[in-house]
């Protein structure tokens, strides 16, 4: 067993030798490899050490032939700068010469187009001339220069008197002032119209309509301003008989709707029916104030009923439409209007649209709308019982 032992112990040791031995058989090899990468890079390295020395060296002459252009380049645009400036400078001098010569060449143009346009204005108004002596005066130039020429005396006006009456010499002022004075009067008289007649009695017979027709416009006017001065009498006569009625109904109506109260009606302008206003004065009682807009909210529905009321016994209408009229009514004046409603009734119809239930308990008939669980709205009415009514509520009579 110990020989055994010691057998396998040694050849433990010997597979452990063997792995050792490989372990440093590999280290060797690689250290081999290891020394001849390093060989190579630094052969490698040194290759590149030489390829950097040249183009270290390339660059420095590079460089230097650069800056030897730089130099020459910088001196050869500082020479054309300076080129450039004196060119410049000679090139304002030109301009300014230039355009100093376009000033004065547009003056002789001007000077010389001048010249030539009075010359010809002066030949066109010489033909002009020689052609209205021919034409207006039948006098040739020759003749004309001979009898009237500057040298001839020129003969006094037509009115001249005495000393004055003897011919003078020409001076061009004085006669072209003559000519001038003469050439306004001729213009003045106009030309001779053959047709002057006919035109006359053609404007007077124009006239002789134009006056009739202006004689028909003013008695037309006449005629209405009659017929404004009939119908703002009427209107005046009825408003002021409406007026009147309106005030007396107004007046009752408010005492018994405010019993105590007084209320009327007044015109702003009395002394101008046509446009003149109508303000309402009410004092319910207790109260000293009479401007509506002091009153509370039912004395102003309220005062506003009496004077419809007093609008509908004035001048009466088959029916009238009221919409809510007494909603913000307590019962005591709610009663009092019903009665004024009762008294309306016995000439015209009455159509109230209301949520009052004593309103409605004093109506003949009732009309509602309804809106049931499919959505569709449905008017339904009521005849109601005025017999019965007034055993369920008294106040209705």
């Amino acid at each position: 067993m110990e020989a055994r032992l010691a057998v396998r112990t040694s050849e433990e040791r010997v597979r452990s030798i063997e792995g050792r031995a490989a372990g440093l058989l590999r280290q060797a090899q690689a250290e081999r490899e290891a020394r001849e990468r390093a060989e190579r890079r630094r052969r490698l390295r040194a290759e590149q050490a030489r390829v950097a020395e040249a183009v270290a060296e390339a660059a420095r002459l590079a460089l230097e032939r650069i800056e030897h252009s730089l130099a020459e380049a910088e001196r050869v645009r500082s020479e054309a700068e300076r080129r450039r400036q004196e060119q410049e400078g000679e090139l304002k001098t030109v301009r300014a010469r230039v355009r100093e010569l376009s000033v004065e060449l547009e003056k002789l143009v001007s000077t010389v187009h001048g010249s030539e346009v009075a010359r010809a204005e002066r030949r066109m108004r010489l033909e002009q001339m020689h052609t209205r002596a021919v034409e207006e005066l039948g006098v040739e130039v020759p003749v004309l220069l001979a009898e009237y020429g500057p040298d001839v005396p020129v003969p006094p006006p037509a009115d001249a008197e005495g000393d004055a009456a003897v011919p003078v010499p020409y001076v061009r002022s004085v006669q072209e002032k003559r000519a001038k004075e003469a050439e306004r009067n001729l213009n003045r008289l106009g030309k001779i119209n053959p047709l002057a007649l006919e035109e006359y009695a053609a404007l007077e017979e124009r006239h002789a309509f134009l006056n009739a027709q202006l004689e028909d416009l003013k008695k037309t006017k006449r005629d209405l301003l009659h017929v404004v001065k009939e119908v703002d009498d009427r209107v005046q006569e009825v408003f002021s008989a409406a007026f009147g009625d309106v005030e007396r109904e107004f007046a009752k109506i408010f005492g018994r709707l405010f019993p105590g109260g007084e209320g009327k009606l007044v015109l702003t302008s009395p002394e101008d029916m046509l446009s003149t206003g109508v303000e309402v004065e009410a004092r319910p009682p207790g109260k000293k104030v009479k401007r509506l807009s002091l009153l509370s909210g039912g004395e102003r529905s309220l005062t506003a009923v009496a004077f419809l009321a007093a609008i509908f016994k004035a001048r009466p209408s088959p029916f009238y439409v009221m919409d809510e009229v007494e909603a913000a009514l307590d019962d005591t004046n709610l009663q009092r209007l019903l009665v004024i409603f009762e008294e309306l009734r016995e000439s015209s119809q009455l159509i109230v649209i209301t949520h009052q239930k004593r309103t409605m308990e004093a109506a003949d008939a009732l009309y509602g709308v309804t809106m049931q669980g499919d959505g569709i709205s449905q008017v339904i009415s009521q005849k109601l019982d005025r017999k019965a009514a007034e055993e369920i509520n008294p106040y209705v009579a």
